[in-house]
Order: structure tokens, then sequence, then C-alpha cells
């Protein structure tokens, strides 16, 4: 026990101190972490580390996605989502099929469905890997792409996985595998979506935050576990859990609560992602020496391994270029319809155009509202946004070139592998190929993505700034606050009683209210760029406890 607790701690002093001297090393943590665990790997006292798959899997995933889930933007997730789809599923499947055939005929005997099922495990990138590009100048639309791809192919991936496996035993059936993949992602859309409205119903009359969050750690497992018991997606429903859980927390939850949910899921992120690139680095030696024991070159393992991850940047060059021209064409579009909606928009700003607009929604069996009136108008205003946000922040040949270089491999490629049955042929070398892969992507793009991307980066001035975009945002911002506080009314001149202390914290309350409301119905729009728009809430959030605070003192 005691051997344990000095491990334990000794990991989480070396997550804390990677944390802070990577960036001074000019290092990723991951990275860091990654390479102490090998060197670790070594010392007898970890001689015979062997990490259960299914405590990556089942235990650690589903908070980190659930997490990520919560703290992305909903609206680019949407925006995004053609590209992310088609990231998640069609490339997995490719990159899996693709290297099924390479796996075949470099690895002797192993056959095409065991060569998927291998090339099933490579193909997802890793949503913990990628955390990596959020510190590097890339762009925000890159970031969202990344961020959601990662959410949701491991999903893909692990479906592929199991249907390899079961090919070698029996006939193979596409359409069961479609319908399998169908079933696994429906029910885990369902499953999520029900414990993430539960889970805002269920804490939204929680005063306590520490009891709230608390409770908020529990909802990755209540979505991941039933939907596995189900034969579904864990991973999908716990993502899910976290989409619905950021887009409803702003209104449901109270300040305290998500002020209390954010410091806590962040130190949980930092312990379990250090901890995932830890045990990473530290079953090296172990499989290195079951591959040795198998008689399988080590040699061999890592020539393959690098193939493999050659033909793997090359199969997602190949699927993004086209869609980047698919993106391209979809702004143009955009951009020749957006004079058209800006001008029906103009038009629904005037009695005349809302009454014709009202007589155009109208069908023979139901006659047109005002509710229809207000979500077509909504419709405009999501439109003319999306196609701003298209112009504004377009994806040429280096937001590409990012999006390929910075598609890593890391804890589940390590954990999947280990998955893999006893009798699986020459097991013991697919376990080392997946894991050298994991290796060689993390040291080799991630260990770059920064030099990679600052050489490929516009010189300042070729570009809008960023910054000044920023700046034009938060002046928005302020005006939408400006005229919100109009609307709620006159300030009420401050008296030195407990009923003017009252009176004036009433008003700043229902100013901060209403001040909440005009941002999230901007957000569920897409007005404002989405990191402004975050900190702009913060702020409210921050503002709202100081009154609350002072009142108890007062009072």
């Amino acid at each position: 026990m005691a051997e344990l607790l000095v491990v334990i701690v000794s990991a989480l002093v070396v997550i804390a101190v990677s944390a802070i001297a990577g960036p001074r090393l000019g290092i990723a943590a991951p990275l860091l972490l990654v390479s102490i665990g090998v060197a670790a790997s070594f010392l007898p006292v970890f001689d015979a580390t062997h990490i259960e798959p299914e405590w990556i899997l089942e235990g650690v995933l589903p908070p980190l996605l659930y997490s990520s889930a919560v703290s992305m933007p909903a609206m680019n997730f949407r925006r995004e989502f053609g590209a992310i789809g088609g990231l998640s599923v069609l490339l997995v499947v490719g990159t899996a099929l693709v290297l099924g055939v390479f796996f075949m005929l470099i690895v002797p005997d192993l056959g095409f469905a065991w060569g998927v099922a291998l090339g099933a495990i490579v193909s997802p990138t890793d949503a913990v890997a990628t955390s990596i590009i959020k510190k590097t100048p890339v762009s925000k639309r890159v970031v969202a792409i990344l961020d959601g791809e990662s959410l949701l192919n491991d999903a893909t991936a692990l479906v592929l996985l199991r249907t390899a496996i079961v090919a070698t035993a029996a006939a193979f059936s596409f359409w069961g595998a479609v319908g399998t993949f169908v079933y696994s992602v429906v029910v885990a859309l369902v499953v999520g979506w029900a414990v993430g409205r539960l889970n805002l119903m269920v804490r939204k009359r929680i005063t306590d935050p520490a009891v709230n969050t608390v409770l908020s750690f529990t909802v990755p497992f209540l979505a991941s576990i039933p939907a596995e018991l189900l034969g579904a997606s864990g991973l999908v429903a716990a993502v899910v859990a976290g989409l619905v859980t950021g887009v409803g927390a702003p209104r449901v939850l109270s300040p305290q609560n998500r002020l209390s949910d954010s410091q806590n899921w962040r130190t949980v992120e930092l312990v379990l992602e250090g901890a995932v690139f830890l045990t990473m680095g530290l079953q090296i030696h172990s499989i290195i020496v079951d591959s040795e024991n198998d008689h399988a070159g080590v040699g061999v393992a890592v020539l393959v391994a690098a193939g493999a991850l050659a033909l793997t940047l090359l199969v997602r060059a190949a699927y993004v270029a086209p869609l980047l021209g698919v993106l391209a064409h979809r702004a143009r579009r955009g951009e020749k319809m957006q004079a058209h909606v800006q001008d029906m928009q103009d038009r629904m700003n005037t009695p005349e155009g809302k009454q014709a607009t009202l007589e155009r929604l109208q069908t023979r069996n139901r006659r047109a509202s005002d509710r229809d009136l207000d979500r077509f108008s909504r419709r405009l205003t999501q439109g003319l946004a999306n196609i701003e946000y298209f112009l504004r922040e377009p994806l040429g040949w280096r937001e590409g070139t990012a999006v390929v270089w910075a598609g890593m491999r890391g804890a589940v490629t390590v954990a999947a592998a280990q998955t893999l049955p006893e009798d699986t042929p020459q097991r013991p070398l697919l376990v080392l190929i997946a894991f050298t892969v994991a290796l060689m992507s993390l040291l080799v793009q991630g260990g770059t993505i920064g030099p990679v991307l600052r050489l490929i980066t516009p010189e300042s001035g070729a570009e809008t700034d960023p910054e000044d975009q920023t700046v034009t945002e938060q002046a928005r911002i302020f005006d939408l606050f400006r005229t919100t506080a109009q609307e709620v009314g006159e300030r009420p001149e401050p008296e030195a009683t407990q009923a003017g202390f009252d009176a004036m914290k009433r008003h700043q309350l229902a100013v901060i209210e209403a001040q909440r409301a005009a941002l999230l119905d901007a957000r569920d729009n897409g007005t404002f760029d989405a990191d402004v728009l975050a900190e702009a809430l913060e702020n409210l959030d921050a503002s709202q406890i100081a009154i609350e605070m002072r009142a108890t003192l007062v009072g």
C-alpha cells in the first residue's frame, strides 16, 4: 500500500511539474510526460506494468470527452459538423481499410480482417493528444474541427474493430456492420441526450456548489455505462451528455455552480490527461518484453509502424484536400446568397415585410403565427452569422496542413490494441506496432506541430489581425450590454438604508440576468465569436457572485 501511495503522489508531482516546465522548455507537457514514462518503464519497480485497457476506454476517456464537450462551443460544432462527420466516419473507415491491405501485405500470415482490426486501432485521432494544438497559433475553425473529430471518431474505430474481429471467425456482412454502427450511434445519442437533460434538471435544484460538482463527476459514467450495456457507444453518449450540459448550463445552473464546475473539472482534466500520457510511456518496456518473448523483432515493428504512420498521413491528406474544396465552395455559395438574405432580414424589420413573410409562411392547412415569424427571423439571423463566420475564417492550404499534421494518435490507440483477443495472430507484435505508431505520432507530429505552424503562418498584417477582430467583438458586446441595461430601467437612487441596498441589488441582478439572456440568444444565433462570448459570460458570472457576496456581508 505504501509503495502504491508513493507512486500515486510521485505521478501527481510529475504531472504538475510537467505542466509548468513543459512550456518553459518549449516542449508540450504531454510529450514530456510520455518521455518520463518511457524512462521510468525501465526501472525495476515498473518491470511488469500493465494497465487494463478498460480503465482507459471506460474509466478515463468518458470524463475527458465529456469535459471537452461541455466546454466546446455548440454553434461551432454545428457549423463544422459536415467536416467533423466526414473525418470521424469516412476517413476512419477509409484509413482502416487502406491500412488493412498494408498490414496484410507486410505482416506475414496476418490476413485482411486482422489487418483491418489493427487499422481501426491506429485510425482515430486522440482527443487528449490533439489538445497540443490548442497551444499553437492556429485558426479557431481548425481547433473546432479537430476537437469535434477526436470526440466522435473513437466510436467509429471501436465499432469497426469489433466488426473486424467478428469477421475473422464468421462471414462478414457489410449491411450488418452498417446496422451495428447506426444502432451504436443512435442509442448513444438517445442515452446521452436523456442523461444530459436529467443532469440539468436535477442539478438545477441543488444550491451547494460542492455537492453540485460532485454530481457532475458522475454524469459521463451515467451516460456511458448504460449505453455500453445496451451495446452502443459509451463514448458518444458521454459526448452528447456533455454537449447538452454545455448548452443548457448557463441558462439553468447558478454562476457559483458553473464556477465550481469549471475549476474542479480543469483539475480533473489535468490529472487524467497527465495520467494517460504517463501510463502510455510506462507500458513500453512490458510491451517490448512481450514482443521479444514471442520472437517478434522490435526493429520490424518500428519499421512497420513508421510505414503505417506515413500511410495514415497520406490518406488523411488525400481526404482533407478535396474537403477544403467542398468547404470553399460552400463559403462562395454563401457569399452569393449574403445580399439576398440580408435584404430579407431588413424587410423583416418593417410592418409590411412582416406581413408579407407571414403570408409566405402560411399553408393551406395552417395559418402562420407570430411564433413562426420569430422562428423564421432566427433562421435568417443564424444564416447570416454562418455566412460571415465562413467568410471571416476561410480554410486554405495552411489550415489544411494543420488539420493533417495535428491528427495525432495517443492513448485510445494503445488501449484499443490491448483489447485484441489472446488468440490474435502475432498479438504482441500487433500491440507493439500500435504503441509505436502512437508514440511516433506524438513525438514526430506533436514535437514539430509548433514550428510547422509558425513556418506556414503568414506575416503579421497579411490577413485580418485576430486582436482587431476581438476588439470589434468586445465593442459589439458592450453595445449589447448598454442597450439591455437601458431596457431594464433606470438604476434606483442610492440610499444608505437596507431597503436602498436591496433595491440596488435587485436592479443590478436584473440587469445581469437580462444581459446574460441577450448573450445566450446571441450565442444560439451565432452572432458573436465563441471565445469572446464565453469570456463575457464569465465576467457576468463573476459580477453576479461579487454582488451576492457583497449583499451577504452588508446584510
